[in-house]
């Protein structure tokens, strides 16, 4: 087996749920071991390989169970909705790779590493906060919680109230050495769930979970530039990226460059809460050191790197 270098992949949290009828934790395991199949197929190639993930709808149950049952318990704060979804997600994927590897005969481990992540307490995130967590209110509930939790809340398109809070970008992964030493052990990881926990370093260093969220393909491309990654996979809902998405003169890409990458999102190609937070992680990647990034859907990793789709993002 050729070693083919360090790879950061990037698993959407809504890949674990194909359809509203779907949503069990056994539905989220079995989508969840589909992906691990594909991820499984480059590990056999000869990469080293960390697996990160998103979390919202895993996150969006907790809180809804926790606003469920806040007759009975407390709240769970944000940061530790967090670390839930990185637990029970860790445990999924580690579980379904094990069994690969095992069905492989491949003498391979996984660990989950539950991981936080420093955001900059003067983010203006923080000022303005924008992404809407937990379910829709009645506006006297929404008032309540804005006075008493201190909740920022807002009206949303005649639906109702929700709670919205800070995305800061992220600066600094706490357990990056953890994470390479794994690597550097063979070990394949899961870790930078959900983007990782948000967290701020105090004056004195002592961090401090902050109610927010990141971004995980930001999250992502940070820890893939802090150890170093050769490769950058965002797996997501579609075979390739288009320009023009949707319009008469709809373009496939299949190879561009960060030169293009930026020239395209500046022109407004890509959708600002879909596949732009995408392409904006792939061009910091690459400009923070990467060489390459691919971005496509888990069946069709293998085909991808094997050059036959996927779009592919390169330094030139």
């Amino acid at each position: 087996m050729d070693k083919k270098g360090i790879a950061v992949v990037a698993v959407g949290g809504n890949s674990l749920i194909k359809d509203n009828n779907r949503k069990t934790i056994a539905d989220q395991y079995d989508a969840g071991a589909e992906s691990m199949h594909h991820i499984a197929d480059m590990i056999e190639a000869g990469w080293d390989v960390v697996v990160t993930h998103g979390n919202g709808p895993q996150v969006g149950f907790i809180l809804r169970r926790s606003e469920l049952s806040a007759h009975e318990l407390h709240d769970v704060p944000l940061d530790y909705c967090g670390a839930d979804s990185q637990g029970a997600i860790g445990y999924m994927f580690v579980r379904a790779l094990t069994n690969e590897f095992k069905n492989r005969k491949m003498t391979k481990q996984a660990a989950a590493v539950v991981t936080q992540t420093i955001v900059d307490v003067n983010d203006t995130a923080f000022q303005s906060p924008t992404k809407p967590i937990g379910s829709f209110m009645e506006e006297a509930e929404a008032k309540r919680r804005e006075k008493e939790d201190g909740w920022v809340v807002v009206e949303d398109a005649g639906r109702g109230w929700r709670r919205v809070v800070a995305s800061p970008k992220p600066v600094d992964i706490v357990e990056k050495d953890a994470i390479k030493a794994l690597l550097d052990a063979g070990i394949v990881v899961v870790g930078v769930g959900g983007g990782g926990i948000p967290v701020i370093r105090q004056a004195d260093g002592d961090l401090l979970g902050v109610e927010a969220v990141i971004d995980k393909d930001f999250g992502s491309s940070l820890l893939a530039s802090m150890i170093g990654a050769d490769l950058f996979v965002i797996s997501t809902a579609v075979e390739q990226v288009a320009i023009n998405f949707n319009k008469p003169d709809q373009k496939w890409l299949k190879q561009i460059t960060l030169a293009e990458a930026k020239e395209f999102a500046a022109a407004g190609h890509f959708a600002k809460g879909s596949m732009l937070p995408k392409i904006e992680a792939i061009i910091k990647f690459l400009e923070n050191g990467g060489k390459k990034a691919l971005i496509t859907n888990p069946e069709n990793i293998g085909r991808a790197l094997k050059g036959e789709t996927g779009t592919w993002i390169t330094l030139e």
